[in-house]
């Protein structure tokens, strides 16, 4: 059966909803007109591959992204440009001397009951859902990127460790990560230890992921929907009309989308064409990585054509992978779940590095300026946070070099203005390299400006250099229930922002508009100034476009295409430290438990609605300033969008209401 996916404004759940949109696996009598849609990854996946092709699990590899020996950028990217950066080394799983062979062990012997693993163990990860950029507590209930990668490393070089076993269910997150992760697959086989995987829903992005594996196995009855991809925009200007509510909308930049599910009733050509350019990208890449054009809906296809290497209940693969290991008893499978294994400690294991020390800063989310009463803690970019920790590193002498990991769909123009400054002096200081993951577009774009090198995913999101900012006018709505407002002012302009009741004068629409349009040019100029080139070449690539990272890449707008790792080698060679060298990477802020993640889910379950209504207050509230933001391009499962459903519910009892 097809699977319902969508796009969110953001990456996370308590972000915008201001520009919902979906993305849907199509059904067979829709994947036919899906081939006629303009410019569609149908068209180039008959271009990149005229006929399918079965290829075997095991051949399935990623291939590493090119850096700027392997591609010039095109001239957009200005007359100066940076020398070639390195490249990140390969994985190699090193064999360890043998006194610190002799150290692991007695560590291991000595260690907490929490890092204490049995030997022959199997690391057993359940991949799906949320995959947040930042590190979790235990108590958190959402996954995490860099401990979901320390994991592969540190399983890599455990000696208690035989193999990985991952379970891979509908994931909530955008492409950047699932590269991340499936290149962590890749190098972990290089330690000739196994790695299974096991997928009861298969979709594009979970098999993308789950073929990297060495053997992959499915029940008889899993749910499998590889029909392709297609996106659908929603709009709510419409509904609000009905209520009595009239969007006021200053979006600056033919392509920036960020509004428009407020503002318009129907997707703009120039929008249409950005997001078709970036579903070719998204489905050119799977087609290159997995090699066939052919829907998939039958799971025994899977096993016929070599996707899959057999179709096996969970049970049968444990017993399997029990005497894989030689585990002679009558207990069940020795497995340690990626929750307790986060918790072992690298140093534990040999791998704290060495004397040098690099920090990392991670930014997700939506950017504000100061704490919102809104908020919920530990959510988005708090820009005075994050500058305290920025000064702090600044003026530390032990951290050789920056790595400036963001994950963020933008936020607030002036606090990403503010970030935008600090970062610039944290680099005159020393070396700072911009590393994106999902996306880091508009404000977040913004910040990794501020770096000397900007390193992306291939396909991240990224650009949207374009500003928005709106208001809303109440004054059907109020007539409606009766509702009465005054106010007394001084000042031509005193209630530009305070009058809800009526439409904006023209004079107040004029300096409206002209607020936007100056803080554009101050985003675009800096843009211009920050990749060294003019301000009519880089017009040509800001006016709102979202661009995948590889298409960044080729237009200036980054600097090297890989991941985390290809962005410390850069940072080493900045940093003149040796590349064979160990070091010690240093995350500046480490998460604590806070009580709401410890009592997580309990309102949820008493209060559906509450998450999403509190997200759209979020909205509402900052369009009173304006905003460097992009509608995220990230994909979700529609079954765990309860609260958002309910919320379109109330839309529906308020429109009863006032029929």
């Amino acid at each position: 059966m097809a699977r319902l996916l969508v796009l969110r404004a953001a990456p996370y759940r308590h972000s915008s909803h201001l520009c919902a949109a979906t993305l849907l696996v199509l059904s067979p009598s829709q994947h036919r007109r899906f081939a006629s849609f303009p410019s569609s990854a149908a068209s180039a996946a008959r271009r990149i591959l005229p006929s399918p092709l079965r290829v075997p699990i095991r051949a399935l590899e990623s291939s590493p992204g090119p850096t700027k020996e392997e591609q010039e950028p095109s001239p957009a990217a200005g007359e100066a440009q940076e020398p070639p950066q390195a490249a990140a080394s390969a994985f190699e799983v090193e064999e360890l001397g043998w006194g610190t062979q002799l150290a692991v062990k007695l560590r291991m012997l000595v260690a907490p009951p929490w890092q204490r693993v049995r030997k022959g163990s199997v690391l057993n990860m359940k991949l799906r859902g949320e995959i947040s950029d930042q590190l979790k507590t235990r108590f958190s209930s959402v996954l995490s990127l860099p401990q979901i990668c320390e994991n592969f490393v540190k399983a890599a070089y455990d000696p208690r460790i035989s193999g990985i076993y991952l379970h891979i269910e509908p994931l909530r997150c955008g492409w950047a990560k699932v590269d991340e992760i499936r290149r962590h697959i890749v190098d972990f086989k290089k330690s000739g230890k196994f790695v299974v995987g096991y997928m009861p829903v298969c979709g594009e992005k979970e098999y993308y992921l789950a073929c990297a594996c060495g053997e992959l196995y499915a029940p008889p009855s899993a749910y499998v929907a590889l029909f392709g991809l297609t996106v659908q925009q929603t709009f709510l200007r419409g509904v609000l009309e009905k209520v009595g509510v009239e969007p006021e909308i200053q979006r600056i930049g033919k392509y920036k989308s960020a509004g428009d599910q407020l503002a318009r009733k129907s997707m703009s050509n120039e929008v249409r064409e950005m997001l078709a350019t970036l579903l070719d990208n998204i489905y050119g890449n799977w087609l290159d990585t997995i090699s066939s054009t052919h829907g998939v809906y039958k799971v025994a296809r899977l096993k016929e054509e070599g996707w899959i290497t057999d179709l096996l209940y969970d049970d049968e693969v444990m017993a399997m992978l029990k005497e894989r290991v030689g585990q002679k008893d009558k207990k069940s499978l020795h497995m340690v779940d990626y929750s307790k294994y986060s918790r072992v400690s690298k140093r534990t294991l040999g791998l704290q590095g060495g004397g040098e020390q690099i920090a990392i800063i991670r930014a997700s989310g939506s950017i504000t300026r100061t704490r919102s009463p809104l908020s919920a803690p530990s959510s988005g970019i708090i820009a005075e946070q994050l500058i305290e920790k920025i000064r702090t590193v600044r003026e530390s002498e032990k951290y050789k070099a920056v790595i400036l990991r963001i994950d963020s769909p933008g936020g607030d123009a002036l606090a990403s203005d503010l970030m935008w400054r600090e970062i610039r002096l944290l680099a005159n200081s020393k070396p700072v390299v911009a590393s994106m993951s999902d996306v880091a577009a508009s404000g977040g774009y913004y910040m990794a400006m501020a770096a000397p090198v900007i390193v992306a995913e291939k396909l991240t999101l990224t650009g949207s250099i374009g500003v928005v900012t709106g208001k809303f006018c109440l004054q059907k709505l109020y007539e409606r229930i009766d509702f009465n407002k005054e106010i007394l002012s001084k000042g031509r302009y005193a209630e530009l922002n305070a009058a809800d009741q009526r439409p904006l004068r023209p004079d107040e629409a004029e300096l409206f508009e002209k607020s936007a349009q100056n803080a554009y040019a101050l985003f675009r100029d800096k843009a211009a100034m920050s990749r060294s080139m003019s301000v009519d070449q880089m017009e040509t690539v800001a006016q709102g476009r979202v661009w995948s990272g590889q298409d960044a890449f080729s237009r200036g707008l980054v600097d090297s295409v890989g991941g985390l790792s290809q962005a410390l080698a850069i940072a080493k060679q900045k940093a003149n430290i040796p590349k064979d060298k160990k070091i010690q990477l240093v995350e500046v802020s480490k998460p604590s438990p806070t009580l709401p993640e410890i009592l997580s889910g309990i309102g949820g379950s008493l209060l559906g609605v509450d998450r999403a209504v509190k997200g759209v207050l979020q909205d509402v509230s900052s369009l009173s300033g304006v905003q460097a933001r992009m509608d995220g391009i990230l994909f979700e499962n529609l079954g765990d969008m309860s609260g958002e459903n309910q919320l379109f519910l109330l839309i529906k009892d308020i429109l009863k209401y006032f029929d």
